[in-house]
């Protein structure tokens, strides 16, 4: 809400009130009033004021326009919190690039200050290649990007960032967990217009900027961890979007390096389940 500065006004009249001209002022008011056109407007009537955008419905054209591509690519620039000892923060950067094809092709290409890695996913398996380590591992999972990407996630803790917008429920999976929900403004981000929008759920605080022109694009993405230590944030800035790329099965088909080494994913279950306490010796079984 804006508040009008009536500091300003108050100094003028103040300053009027000591002119010399107060004199003039005041014998022209003896004169009488003019006669009020008829074409003015009544005193009583407001102009109308209109209404900020739903952020949901803004949300659903960006989602249903991406839903309506059968495949496209994009690039994302990103800022990335790491949190260390006693609550500091140091921001790493990671260049990506995603290419989509629906409704079983994925590929993410991530390259930055800590992470180098591939990720694809070919209708039956996903693999995650860490070229650094030169080590990858494969899951099989359901023929299609939705499913696969829910597998790998609850049983392996598998998440890749940004694959949510490929996913043809990203509407429903905001809606779902927002708690709150925000049109801040229209706001520019390197130069475009964008609705700017914020979602707030138990664990993060989500913002999305979408272009405001012809495609309602998202242009820049913030989350906010707000239950992890010092509230890190990892922010991207989304471009290059490209609707009608040449994506063959070769660009989603991992074919292992020289020297590469094949690792298993540890499910999620094993790996947080407590270790079984040693027995006593003597101790009755």
């Amino acid at each position: 809400m804006r508040f009008k500065n009536v500091f300003w006004i108050l100094m003028f009249v103040t300053l009027l009130a000591s002119s010399p001209l107060l004199a003039q002022v005041a014998q022209q008011s003896k004169a009488p009033p003019p006669q009020a056109k008829e074409s003015a407007a009544p005193a009583s009537q407001t102009p109308e004021v209109t209404p900020e955008p739903d952020p949901f419905q803004v949300l659903q054209k960006m989602c249903d326009l991406l839903k309506s591509q059968q495949q496209f690519t994009y690039k994302a620039e990103v800022a990335d919190d790491q949190v260390y000892a006693g609550g500091k923060k140091l921001q790493y950067g990671i260049d990506m690039e995603t290419f989509v094809r629906r409704p079983d092709h994925l590929r993410v290409n991530a390259e930055g200050d800590l992470v180098n890695k591939q990720f694809f996913f070919n209708g039956k398996t996903i693999t995650l290649y860490d070229k650094d380590d030169n080590v990858y591992g494969t899951l099989e999972v359901p023929p299609n990007i939705e499913s696969a990407l829910e597998k790998a996630d609850k049983e392996f803790g598998v998440r890749v960032a940004l694959t949510d917008l490929a996913s043809p429920h990203l509407c429903q999976l905001i809606r779902k967990k927002a708690k709150h929900s925000l049109y801040v403004g229209l706001h520019k981000v390197r130069g475009v217009p964008c609705h700017h929008l914020a979602f707030d759920s138990d664990e993060v605080q989500l913002q999305l900027w979408i272009d405001a022109g012809g495609k309602p694009l998202p242009r820049k993405v913030v989350m906010n961890y707000k239950t992890l230590p010092a509230s890190p944030q990892w922010t991207a800035y989304l471009s290059d979007w490209n609707f009608s790329p040449q994506l063959n099965d070769s660009l989603f088909v991992f074919t292992p390096p020289q020297g590469a080494e094949k690792i298993k994913f540890i499910p999620t279950q094993a790996s947080q389940a407590p270790k079984p306490k040693k027995k006593k010796k003597g101790g009755r079984s």
